[in-house]
């Protein structure tokens, strides 16, 4: 989400952490399943199995969970799933992106249209948003692994393209395709990331004001909410004083 960390700690503020937690766990058990059935289901061979379990393991997500994951690939009873993606406008002309998991395309796309036009948005044609964002590698450190120009220089090294550093933490981008060798180089340096991830960052950002923030809150929980819905983005920022209000 656009503005880092800030929606996740809107949802924590508002008492969402436990069942968006729940619902987390189930989309990276998809991920994880759909990574290792496409490829190899050992992680050292698999990057993408490999940032996967990662991202899992940086969300708490227990071993168990992530084993059973696993072996629901190679077991042969995993379900067939479709990545697709969809993208729409939110109110206030906010360009959204949302990526899905599905094994009913049909079901999903409906869905998906539904909560757009149910919360003032429309779902629009597959490239009518995505011009406006970049396709980067994400990996984010909290504030406390150094300072700006420590993690500047990480980063740096490892093969990064550009760091945004706050209060909050840092956040560490790449070219997509070198995500897995950017990630294992700032891990020598700096330690285990918080989350290492794709990601769509946009280009440009409009800022909310309460009601905009409040509208858009409402359609991303919904398109969270989702089951087929593995990741939803968009080309805003909420204001902190804003974030306070919600």
């Amino acid at each position: 989400m656009a503005g880092h960390s800030k929606w996740a700690n809107i949802q924590h503020r508002k008492g969402r952490q436990d069942a968006v937690r729940s619902k987390q766990f189930s989309k990276f058990s998809k991920e994880i399943t759909v990574a290792a059935k496409m490829g190899d289901p050992d992680p050292d061979k698999n990057p993408r199995l490999r940032l996967a379990v990662k991202e899992a393991r940086a969300n708490s997500m227990p071993k168990d969970n992530i084993e059973r994951a696993i072996k629901k690939a190679t077991g042969g009873d995993a379900e067939d799933y479709e990545e697709i993606r969809y993208e729409g406008y939110g109110p206030n002309g906010i360009a959204i992106i949302v990526e899905a998991m599905t094994d009913n395309r049909n079901r999903t796309a409906s869905n998906v249209r539904s909560i757009f036009s149910k919360h003032g948005g429309n779902l629009g044609e597959t490239g009518s948003v995505s011009f406006m964002f970049d396709r980067k590698g994400e990996v984010s450190y909290p504030a406390s692994v150094g300072d700006a120009e420590t993690v500047m220089m990480a980063a740096i090294e490892a093969g990064a393209e550009d760091v945004e550093s706050d209060e909050e933490g840092h956040w560490i981008y790449c070219a997509d395709t070198d995500l897995n060798e950017v990630s294992t180089a700032l891990e020598a340096v700096l330690g285990e990331s918080e989350s290492t991830k794709l990601v769509w960052k946009p280009q440009t950002i409009t800022m909310l004001d309460l009601e905009g923030a409040q509208k858009i809150s409402k359609l991303i929980e919904a398109l969270e909410d989702d089951d087929d819905v593995q990741n939803v983005t968009g080309n805003f920022d909420i204001p902190e004083d804003v974030a306070e209000q919600l």
